[in-house]
């Protein structure tokens, strides 16, 4: 192939046009090209150090894919606004996508794919999630555009395409089609073959001639083909990726074990000399096959229990405006617009109530089947149903923004988060494949010297008993059952890890308002002061508090505020505004900087309000602790319980009192309760804390681990660990016990994992295993570790 014609690709062989421009710099000449799919080939040959590719080939490639520049103007149409305004969450110059991953099989895969990511300048995270064939990508808009991040992934072999949920679905059926059919065809040959094989062992046909056994070995081969090229070919595609990054995983050991024997196997055949293992080879693809597919078809449906959520959100919405009413997308939607909902319909999106009373049920969210009586001004969300009412809604988000979609963004987060043992065991099966690797070529030479004909189905048996994927999948498959679980429960985990550091807690700090009790404020009493009257308190008092994300402040939303300018909050402490050219103030009495003589008598469970230096009222408010709170300390007595509130000192005692909470603090502001959490943890303790309110979010993402109440605010549920999407506190209960079963199913699996392959490895090595037995053992060793972490579900 040195003798190059000049008129010809140089990598595939075919003819020149007239203007050709296509080149690459290959064996340090500038090589034509045909076009720019060989031009792409060679450069991607040459760029990952396998130029010698063309000094020992002995025929041209297959012509790489001409249509490679209409591909990439179909990618970067993805880089238009327009399209992924659909798809694409922004927060500034970050961006964020979620996309389906085609031929994703194994916990490789995952990792390939964030290697290969996190090397492009401008990737900010990765997150794979293996069972859900999804990834989720963030990166810096000004580095790094959608259409080359999806590009970059073709090239390493995944098709990519942004998340939906139908084309999701879609996507898995057809995969699901696939693995069926390498499935199906090497079951049928493997049975065949297997016959053919105990024919000839255990000569059930009598006394065999060597022209017979010849006509036999021929047909295995032929049988044993469309297995090792079809069947196989899972392995060897990801065994090659991996290559393709400088990356050795599970693929390439199993791929070295199936090709080798059968290779091995066709020579023995044309020759007529040496050992026959057909039917152990297709026997290893059809089992590894069926324990990858019983372990896609179990880690889908464990994420299937939260995307089903989807099936949720109606695909059409009735759209109000200018007094007319028509038909419309959901997705179409925009924040602002109005909606009605019917009885028996679903809400499309998430919003506010503007017009109507009713019934609401909020079962898909909650798993509460109770219904939820809702009416003008409650925030109602995509997917819960009206049972009664006619609801006219304004738009709150748009539906990728939806806490449906928000919800499984989470998920999605949670179920690709590694905790230490997932980690460990990703780097020790990177280690495992090498050492295995060493192993299997040190026993080859070792045996050549004693015994030649048997050297290399040890090393072949080394290499299928010991392959790692049991120990690969110890971690992720206990996890997406122990999250899937959780989420009946009303339990959302946004990070995995956490079920890794529940178990060490020993200290619990709960929040008050909103969390031991409802939350659920409203207006017990109410002193006037200097000429005000009632109704003026109520709208100012209204005015300021609508601005406030606080609790307390949902005790005024039954009045119609006035409008006020120059408004500014002070987290935990009140509200700053003008009304009528003054200034208005509400809040606690300690907020309030002033010297109004009637302050020194006002209690300090009360809240103020003031105009112009004047006080105007002051409120009592009152709060119901939850039926399940006490229920929920009791069982938690080993532990210390602290809680930690904002709250008066009147206030707190009584709810302390009732729970049977000895340690208790109050008036906290944000930065003292985060300063007593960090206070704790330099004592050595291992900290969950429990709340809902903004003043909450410091302290949530200092704790150890951190829980939001599904009513908290949304800046407490962007710094919690876990959001109980259920009213029920009792249900915290379900997260200890889940985590430490999770953590036992853990160590099960690992031990199970390294304890096989530790007596495996011997018997392999000391020649005592044959390869058919090999397969059978690593074949195993995966279902019992997939079929393990399922009984999570239960």
């Amino acid at each position: 192939m040195d003798n190059h014609d000049a008129s010809l690709c140089y990598h595939c062989g075919l003819p020149l046009s007239k203007g050709n421009t296509y080149s690459a710099k290959v064996l340090g000449q500038e090589r034509t090209m045909c076009c720019p799919g060989c031009q792409a080939v060679a450069e991607a040959i040459v760029d990952n150090g396998l130029e010698d590719y063309y000094h020992f080939r002995t025929s041209f490639a297959e012509q790489g894919e001409q249509q490679l520049e209409s591909t990439l103007a179909h990618l970067k149409s993805y880089d238009h606004p327009e399209i992924q305004h659909d798809f694409v969450i922004s927060d500034g110059n970050e961006k964020q996508i979620q996309l389906t991953i085609e031929g994703i099989s194994c916990a490789a895969c995952g990792w390939l794919i964030e290697k290969k990511l996190l090397s492009i300048p401008g990737i900010v995270r990765v997150a794979v999630n293996v069972a859900a064939r999804r990834a989720t990508i963030s990166w810096q808009q000004d580095l790094v555009q959608l259409s080359h991040i999806i590009g970059q992934l073709d090239r390493i072999g995944y098709h990519a395409l942004p998340f939906q949920p139908d084309e999701h679905e879609a996507s898995f059926q057809k995969e699901n089609k696939r693995f069926l059919r390498k499935l199906g065809l090497s079951g049928l040959m493997t049975m065949q073959v297997m016959m053919l094989a105990i024919a000839l062992y255990f000569g059930i046909f009598g006394s065999i001639d060597e022209q017979t056994k010849t006509f036999f070995h021929w047909i295995s081969l032929i049988l044993a083909t469309p297995v090792v090229l079809y069947s196989g070919s899972e392995f060897y595609r990801n065994a090659l990726n991996g290559l393709r990054v400088r990356a050795l995983n599970m693929n390439f050991s199993v791929s070295l074990a199936v090709l080798g024997t059968f290779f091995a196997s066709a020579w023995a055949t044309v020759t007529q000399s040496g050992e026959i293992y057909f039917e152990s080879v297709c026997m290893f693809i059809f089992l590894l096959l069926i324990s990858r597919y019983l372990e896609h078809r179990t880690r889908y449906k464990a994420s299937q229990i939260s995307a089903n959520m989807l099936k949720y959100i109606p695909l059409s919405a009735t759209l109000v405006e200018n007094e007319s009413v028509q038909h419309v997308l959901a997705k179409q939607l925009r924040v602002g617009q109005q909606v009605l909902v019917k009885p028996g319909e679903t809400f499309p999106v998430d919003g506010v109530i503007v017009q109507g009373q009713g019934a609401i049920d909020e079962s898909m969210l909650t798993g509460e089947s109770e219904s939820i009586i809702k009416q003008a001004k409650d925030d109602v969300f995509g997917g819960t149903l009206n049972l009664n009412g006619t609801f006219v809604v304004s738009v709150k988000h748009e539906l990728k923004l939806s806490l449906v979609n928000n919800i499984l963004r989470l998920q999605e987060s949670a179920l690709a988060s590694k905790p230490k043992a997932a980690i460990y065991a990703d780097r020790a099966s990177q280690f495992f494949v090498i050492i295995v690797l060493v192993i299997a070529l040190i026993s080859y030479i070792s045996w050549l010297q004693f015994q030649p004909d048997n050297a290399f189905w040890i090393a072949i048996a080394i290499l299928v008993a010991t392959c790692p994927c049991a120990l690969s999948l110890a971690t992720p498959s206990a996890l997406t059952s122990a999250i899937a679980k959780l989420n009946e429960y009303g339990l959302l985990i946004k990070r995995a890890d956490v079920l890794d550091l529940i178990p060490d807690v020993d200290t619990l700090v709960f929040d008050k308002t909103g969390t031991l009790t409802y939350g659920k404020f409203s207006i017990s009493d109410i002193k006037l002061f200097n000429n005000y009257d009632r109704q003026h308190a109520l709208k100012l008092a209204a005015a300021l508090e609508q601005y406030s994300e606080h609790p307390i402040a949902n005790a005024f939303t039954d009045t119609q505020p006035y409008k006020i300018s120059e408004v500014s909050c002070d987290i935990g402490r009140g509200v700053t505004g003008v009304y009528a050219g003054s200034k208005v103030q509400i809040g606690h009495v300690k907020y309030i900087k002033s010297d109004i003589p009637e302050l020194s008598s006002v209690a300090d469970d009360c809240i103020v309000l003031t105009q112009a230096n004047r006080l105007v009222a002051t409120f009592a408010i009152k709060d119901r602790l939850r039926e399940d709170a006490k229920q929920l300390i009791d069982s938690l007595k080993h532990k210390r319980i602290i809680m930690l509130s904002g709250d008066s000192q009147k206030n707190v005692e009584a709810i302390a009192s009732k729970l049977a909470i000895s340690d208790r603090l109050y008036r906290q502001l944000p930065h003292q309760k985060l300063d007593y959490i960090r206070g704790l943890q330099a004592q050595g303790a291992k900290v969950l804390m429990v709340g809902d309110g903004i003043n909450d979010a410091p302290v949530l993402a200092a704790a150890d681990v951190s829980v939001a109440m599904g009513g908290a605010a949304d800046m407490s549920k962007r710094s919690a660990d876990v959001v109980m999407l259920n009213p029920d506190l009792i249900n915290l209960n379900q997260l200890f016990a889940m985590s430490i079963k999770v953590r036992k199913k853990i160590k099960q699996n690992m031990l199970w994992a390294i304890g096989y392959n530790l007596l495996i490895l011997p018997l392999a090595i000391a020649g005592l295993l044959t390869p058919w037995m090999a397969v059978i053992g690593m074949s195993l060793s995966s279902i019992i570790v997939v079929t393990n972490s399922v009984r999570l579900l239960r």
